[in-house]
């Protein structure tokens, strides 16, 4: 079975012309001369006048919606692809073939272990959506409350196995064939995408993310969050309320509706920086497939199998480079990534900052329509390879959510400035971390750990006394009074011979 997976692979990329990103090389002369016959027919057919990017995106699409999958992922690793190819690859989304209504009501009654008419009062046979591991379904719950059902693909775990096995096996071949192989570390991305999936296979796991994020956004008037029905759900069904609203995408729809898309874009980038500064906690796939507007202009927030978190060391340093760089003080950029280990302790920072300010200062001062963030992060990310800057992988997902704000702002305001949008909020960030008020919060913060500590000092002391290296030093002090003495004891007995000896002489006189 893996074998004939494997040669509809080679056919799909022949087909597609993907050996040509791999085979043009000295190297492989010989393997593209054995498959001359093949290209020949293949080249002659004209099926190659598409770019080289845009046919690769095809051919994943052609091999279904694991290769789909990867090819999101993969499009999010700006640090190894070229641009053209990132950027296509951005393009994909998860509208594959929905399974079949039969199989997943048979998912649900495995799952509930009773009919599907003795949970919902009614279920929506026709899925809503289709993406690569799970559909979802409209559902009523007893009592008329609306919900999505999201239910996982039948069989997907072996199919996820079986592809990420021939994903693991292609990316060896890369590594061997092409001369830049190595370097984009191919079988490290498939790595990184089997973890992802695993963790998008669980839908307990995403239901819990959904239920972290509304709790984090409860009150806000910018984003609102499904309610999770824990009593119906389970690793391969999520059941949630339904949310209403327009897909983010349709912009003359929303504005009939009387959206401001201006406030809109800035409550955007505002969502997006509270998400990652205030809570360490952000939804990783924002794309416009999983966001709806409702018609007040608040955002809906959909899809919580990919979400990102921080350390806060992880957002002192980020905080600290956004600000340097709206400041424009690239010294303190270039100090940041210094003083987190990210680049040699002997880069010579007056090199690293010209850098990054060959980099960045051509975006400032222009409209968001005027700036792709694609190339500015390419950019950065060759600019970092000169100095050895390691890339980070807690950050991968984080970029890629830049990314997708992005694309989000030219769709609502061309024009805006996401650099003043974006600056006041992270100085008081800042304040708030490092100022006064930092301070306060942070007493306030540590005061119920220092509330339950004070009232054992004394008992913690007593046992702190009695602690092995305490008793250990007292043994050696006595151990030196006693030497001490000892010593002392000896000079005497010497100064009372010495004492006796001069006796003895003078008596002999």
């Amino acid at each position: 079975m893996r074998l004939f997976r494997l040669l509809r692979i080679v056919i799909v990329g022949i087909r597609f012309g993907l050996d040509q990103l791999i085979l043009d090389h000295a190297q492989t002369a010989g393997l593209r001369r054995a498959l001359r016959v093949v290209l020949f027919w293949r080249d002659l057919s004209g099926q190659l006048s598409a770019p080289r990017a845009e046919r690769l995106r095809l051919a994943l699409e052609g091999l279904g919606p694991i290769f789909v999958k990867f090819g999101q992922v993969l499009s999010t690793r700006r640090d190894l692809l070229p641009v053209d190819i990132a950027d296509e690859l951005a393009k994909l989304q998860d509208r594959v073939p929905p399974f079949a209504s039969a199989q997943a009501v048979a998912a649900l009654e495995r799952a509930f272990g009773k009919p599907v008419e003795q949970v919902f009062e009614s279920f929506t046979a026709e899925p809503v959506a289709s993406a690569s591991v799970a559909q979802v379904h409209f559902a009523t719950l007893p009592g008329g409350k609306e919900v999505a059902v999201k239910i996982l693909r039948p069989d997907i775990e072996r199919v996820i196995a079986h592809d990420i096995g021939l994903l693991d096996a292609a990316a060896g071949l890369v590594e061997a064939l092409w001369p830049d192989g190595r370097r984009l570390k191919p079988r490290e991305v498939v790595a990184e995408f089997e973890k992802h999936l695993g963790d998008e296979l669980d839908l307990m796991r995403e239901a819990a993310n959904c239920s972290q994020l509304r709790r984090n956004f409860l009150h806000s008037p910018l984003l609102a969050v499904p309610e999770v029905h824990w009593d119906w759900c389970s690793t391969s069904v999520m059941v949630m309320e339904r949310m209403h609203g327009t897909p983010v995408g349709q912009i003359e729809r929303l504005r009939s509706e009387g959206v401001d898309l201006k406030a809109l874009s800035r409550a955007g980038v505002e969502i997006f920086f509270t998400q990652v500064f205030r809570d360490a906690f952000f939804h990783a796939d924002m794309h416009p497939g999983n966001i709806l507007v409702t018609p007040t202009g608040q955002y809906v927030a959909l899809d919580f199998g990919i979400m990102g978190t921080l350390t806060d060391v992880d957002k002192n340093y980020l905080a600290q480079n956004f600000l340097g760089f709206f400041r424009r003080d690239y010294k303190a950029v270039a100090q940041a990534h210094i003083d987190a280990g990210w680049v040699p302790a002997d880069t010579r920072i007056d090199e690293f900052e010209a850098a990054i300010r060959a980099v960045c200062e051509p975006v400032f001062d222009r409209p968001l329509k005027d700036i792709s963030f694609g190339k500015t992060l390419l950019r950065l990310f060759q600019a970092g390879r000169r100095f050895n800057v390691e890339i980070q992988p807690q950050l991968v997902m984080l970029q890629k959510t830049l990314l997708n704000i992005e694309g989000l702002g030219r769709q609502l305001d061309p024009d805006l400035d996401l650099w003043t949008t974006a600056k006041p909020f992270l100085e008081r960030w800042m304040g708030e971390r490092i100022g006064l008020r930092g301070l306060i919060a942070n007493l306030k913060r540590e005061a119920p750990q220092w509330a339950l500590l004070l009232p054992q000092l004394p008992r913690l002391l007593h046992g702190a006394l009695s602690d092995e290296p305490l008793r250990t030093i007292r043994k050696e002090i006595d151990r030196l009074q006693a030497e001490q003495q000892r010593q002392t004891g000896l000079l005497w007995a010497a100064v009372a011979l010495l004492g006796a000896l001069l006796v003895v002489q003078l008596v002999s006189l």
